[in-house]
């Protein structure tokens, strides 16, 4: 093991309300849940958390409000040992909240309400150059406005730190902002809309992924859920299967990818040996339930991987 690597997380943090039950409902339709969980989400959030699980350093670049969900998700923070210095609290919005439904295959559906995420702005971006500067890698994500990533991916790209992006909530992107990218995750949907090409296999994963690399994508890593990977870019192209596990709660697996990713390459790990690792990480977030509380630690990946 390398010394510690140090990212920057710039993105979305939100309070996840969580019910399980057997199935999703169809619309219109009222079913009875089961189990509530409360639990600190958002993509960013996420990411960050699951990077200082794996012993990372991580400086966290996000916006809340001045409210309960804002105390509680500072709070787990510090006891996950993220770095609050950039995280700013508001009072023209409030906290994030997303609401999600698990069902008994590990299934979700969710909603979010952004509130102070919207907030996040270029010039809180800006006020982290220092820090990010230091950085091995910045990962963004979709969860707050978009200027406030392009601002983070030009950041990143005058400093020459890797800008690792996260396609999601899936949109539209502009020429611009992918050419600044040295790795997009996107999954199936994502990779569709950014791409028009439908993604249900290994095939059409390799199409979608030269398109985006023809975009001036650096590297793509194309998550398939349960069935792994695909990776592409100028030196390589290859499909990696999943990791068999029992799935309990896939609603933060995407960001446990992400978020070890970015650990592995401000390693300076290869690109391969990085999804590698980020590979047995969403294997294992999925085998329990809540966002940031499935994010494995480095000692159960090395022991999932038998080292």
């Amino acid at each position: 093991m390398k010394d510690a690597a140090k990212i920057a997380v710039v993105g979305s943090s939100n309070m996840d309300l969580v019910v399980k039950s057997a199935r999703i409902p169809v619309v219109g339709e009222t079913i009875l849940g089961g189990d509530f969980i409360m639990v600190p989400g958002g993509k960013g959030a996420n990411q960050a958390v699951a990077a200082a699980k794996l012993g990372a350093e991580v400086y966290f670049i996000a916006k809340l409000g001045k409210d309960i969900f804002a105390e509680q998700s500072i709070q787990n923070f510090k006891k996950e040992s993220v770095n609050t210095k950039h995280v700013v609290q508001t009072d023209e919005a409030p906290s994030g909240v997303a609401l999600i439904m698990v069902d008994d295959d590990g299934n979700n559906v969710i909603v979010v309400a952004p509130g102070a995420n919207l907030k996040l702005l270029p010039p809180d971006v800006k006020k982290a150059e220092k820090d990010i500067a230091s950085c091995g890698a910045v990962v963004a994500q979709l969860e707050v406005p978009l200027e406030t990533i392009e601002c983070a991916a030009r950041l990143a790209n005058e400093l020459k730190v890797p800008f690792i992006l996260d396609p999601a909530p899936a949109r539209q992107l502009g020429a611009e902002l992918l050419a600044m990218v040295d790795v997009l995750t996107p999954n199936e949907t994502e990779a569709q809309i950014l791409t028009g090409i439908e993604v249900s296999d290994e095939d059409s994963a390799r199409k979608a992924s030269e398109k985006l690399l023809g975009c001036g994508v650096k590297a793509v890593i194309l998550t398939l859920g349960g069935k792994g990977f695909f990776l592409a870019d100028k030196n390589d192209t290859r499909f990696v299967s999943a990791q068999k596990v029992d799935a309990v709660d896939t609603t933060a697996a995407g960001d446990a990818f992400t978020g070890s990713l970015a650990v592995g390459l401000a390693q300076g790990k290869s690109l391969l040996d990085a999804a590698l690792f980020a590979n047995y990480v969403a294997a294992l977030s999925v085998t329990k339930m809540g966002a940031q509380p499935s994010m494995p630690t480095l000692k159960e990946v090395q022991s999932f991987m038998g080292d």
